[in-house]
């Protein structure tokens, strides 16, 4: 039998569940909670960050920290030059 999983991907936070039984069942995060925050970062040696261990960091890696990534999921680059100037990080326009 084949397995359903439903993802809410959130612009602030995420959750992730899987029908057991008939029934929805969230699936906790490495913290124990049900939500994650959507935010990765990139720390300075390269090792990669998700959830509420990359929001910590923020405050000191806000240039290599990605959040709030749906205001410019589904649009193109020409559209978002408002969203752009709200946040640390860059964003460039797909080649």
């Amino acid at each position: 039998m084949s397995k359903i999983i439903g993802i809410d991907l959130g612009t602030t936070n995420s959750v992730v569940a899987v029908m057991e039984g008939g029934e929805p069942v969230v699936i906790a995060n490495q913290e124990g909670g049900r939500t994650t925050p959507s935010v990765v970062a990139f720390t300075k040696s390269g090792e990669r960050l998700a959830g509420q261990v990359a929001k910590r960091q923020a405050v000191t890696n806000a240039e290599n920290t990605v959040y709030s990534i749906k205001r410019f999921m589904g649009r193109r680059y020409d559209e978002v030059n408002e969203e752009m100037k709200m946040v640390p990080y860059k964003v460039t326009r797909s080649s």
